[in-house]
């Protein structure tokens, strides 16, 4: 057996840069790249590996990129968001020191595990020999020997592993790429590197580092599961299909199309589903559940069949439980994870969406005609948007304004980017995407942060789109630094950040349970009531941007806003937009719920005519089983 002696650190390096991924014949590199951030728990191993290993690969012809981020949580979100652009195909690794930087990465990992997308992670972790111990930066847990703050993230990650012995690479690496490349498992996968292991040699087999590949495969429903479906959808008068984020990586746009088109089912989309079909398809009704509008929604409350293509049925999604009221409604799931089918007391098909659709396409089931009545709710839904989008004159600039603007003039191509906040929700109802990859919106973990982080990665992953990025003050004064890796790595970015003093999503919801506004609004505090309940704290964002290398543009009309969206498509570097927006306008529910419970007992009349409110929309919560 011929063997080459490496460290632990320079093996997995040179074993991820032989991994490949494979679908419909196409391959790609599974682990195009690294981003890491260096302490002394990897720097003298998987930092000596990467640029030892990647200098030989580039001299070799091929490459594997370093990134140097500038916070451990958002190169997570990067190398995320850079899997959900490339359809799970690809992802990146990340590397930690021990401590800090390894617990910066715990959000991330949680973020790809519930957004059900592959990211790789390796954090430094402290010595396996323990001679040292306690080391910088480390946990000394009172009750064990072995266990380190890298465990947190066992329940946040789909694989876990943690390499004490060279050998173990062998087994550990292999079972870690067969998780990222499954549809059904794919998620976080970490391994724990402690930093002495990463440095020790051993002798490994020369196969070990063959390019192998990883094929992706598209599982085809039965012909048992077909046959009962298609009974289900012929016997359905109103049915309709709800496409989540499993519709668009499995790239079944197209085959979506021609069976709602043939069958005359409209579609209704979640977030990570938006996109799937044009905004303007003659059967797509657009987002539906908590933030859905009118038209998906009523036809949602009457449905006698929904079908689940690819969508996890989260709160959102189902109006938290009240989205369908119909007393017969059956439910049909679709999708690569057998938890995800059987919700709602589905009947499960655990295949692949465009596969699912392609052999279902193949029937002979006649159709059935909707298309007056979808095109009805489709007129009266497109109204209401374009009412919302439009700018009154005389009137303060609201979001909705902002975010029609900037649809208007982005491209069909252009990416929106956003994630947390009351953006994600007004961005559902509002935004009017024409390509299955024009809408990133990470909503899964609504995590508040990713939004200039994601927006790198997916640039990253198609340099050719411009990428406009949606971020709120409070938002992007959580975690902005990432402006300096794009300036960095010249990757531009168009930063859109809408100012409307603090958290006011929450806020909103917090007066709308009952309580006064507290806690939410970035405001001084005031000496007389000891409350954050003063005049605005001014940040001045713009100089901010400057000073990590973006330009900067201050507008306080949409006519100026407008004129700097035009200016940034002639720039080549990294832009931030600001506006400010009015807080007190909001785009309104169109019929959808979603359920926050309210104090049960309470001093304020707000809290319990709130509670009662409550109360009697609980009633409309309809018990569907979980499998």
């Amino acid at each position: 057996m011929t063997i080459r002696r490496m460290t632990v650190a320079q093996a997995t390096i040179h074993f991820l840069a032989a991994q490949y991924s494979q679908r419909d014949g196409i391959r790609q590199r599974l682990i195009p790249g690294a981003f890491g951030i260096f302490g002394h728990g990897n720097v003298t191993g998987l930092g000596q590996a990467l640029e030892e290993i990647g200098a030989s690969l580039r001299d070799n012809g091929t490459d594997f990129p370093f990134i140097r981020a500038q916070n451990e949580q958002a190169m997570v979100h990067s190398a995320v968001a850079f899997a959900k652009m490339k359809n799970r195909l690809q992802t990146w690794v990340c590397t930690s020191s021990v401590g800090p930087g390894a617990t910066n990465m715990i959000t991330g990992a949680a973020l790809a595990t519930v957004n059900r997308l592959p990211v790789l992670l390796l954090p430094g972790d402290t010595f396996a020999n323990r001679i040292p111990h306690p080391v910088l930066q480390q946990l000394e847990h009172p009750s064990s020997q072995d266990m380190s703050v890298n465990d947190c993230f066992r329940p946040v990650s789909r694989y876990f592993d943690r390499i004490n012995r060279p050998e173990q690479l062998l087994s550990s690496l292999p079972e870690a790429m067969r998780v990222l490349t499954d549809p059904a498992e794919t998620g976080a996968v970490t391994i724990a590197m402690p930093e002495d292991v990463q440095t020790e040699a051993f002798d490994f087999p020369e196969s070990f580092f063959a390019p192998r590949i990883w094929n992706v495969r598209r599982t085809a429903p039965t012909d048992d599961d077909s046959s009962m479906a298609l009974e289900m959808i012929a016997r359905a008068r109103k049915p309709l299909i709800i496409a989540g984020g499993g519709a668009i990586y499995a790239d079944a746009s197209e085959s979506l199309a021609t069976f709602a088109s043939r069958y005359s089912i409209p579609v209704a989309e979640t977030q990570a589903g938006k996109g799937v079909l044009p905004w303007n398809h003659p059967w797509n009704l657009g987002p539906v559940g908590a933030n859905g509008g009118s038209a998906a929604n009523a036809w949602a409350k009457d449905a006698d069949l929904v079908i689940a293509l690819g969508t996890r049925l989260a709160d959102f999604t189902t109006a938290s439980k009240t989205a369908f009221q119909n007393p017969h409604v059956q439910f049909i799931g679709i999708n690569a994870n057998a938890a995800d089918a059987v919700k709602l007391g589905a009947y499960a098909i655990i295949a692949d969406a465009k596969a699912t659709l392609d052999n279902w396409n193949l029937s002979d089931m006649p159709p059935e005609t909707r298309s007056t009545d979808i095109a009805s709710l489709k007129a009266v839904w497109d109204g209401q948007v374009d009412k919302l989008r439009t700018p009154i004159e005389g009137r303060p600039v609201t979001q909705a304004n902002i975010i029609g603007a900037v649809n208007d003039v982005a491209g069909p191509r252009d990416v929106v980017v956003c994630a947390a906040g009351g953006m994600p929700a007004d961005l559902l109802k509002l935004w009017r995407p024409e390509d299955p990859k024009g809408y990133h919106v990470e909503y899964g973990y609504s995590c508040m942060g990713y939004e200039i982080a994601g927006a790198l990665g997916v640039k990253m992953a198609d340099p050719d789109r411009e990428i406009y990025v949606m971020v709120g003050d409070g938002s992007y004064l959580m975690l902005h630094t990432e402006i300096v890796t794009s300036i960095q790595e010249g990757l531009k970015l168009t930063i859109i950040l809408v100012d409307n003093g603090g958290f006011q999503c929450i806020r909103g919801l917090q007066m709308e349970s009952g309580s006064p506004s507290f806690g939410n609004e970035l405001r001084y505090r005031n000496v007389a009531s000891d409350r954050l309940d003063g005049e605005f704290v001014p940040v001045d964002f713009v100089r901010n941007a400057e000073s990590l290398g973006a330009v900067a543009i201050s507008t306080d009309t949409i006519a100026k806003f407008l004129q700097a969206l035009e200016h940034a498509k002639s720039l080549d570097r990294t832009v931030l937009i600001y506006i400010r927006a009015d807080s007190e306008t909001r785009v309104p529910g169109f019929g959808g719920w979603w359920d926050v419970p309210i104090a049960e007992v309470s001093s304020e009349t707000g809290v319990n005519e709130a509670k009662r409110a409550y109360d009697e929309t609980r009633q409309h919560q309809r018990y569907l089983p979980a499998g």
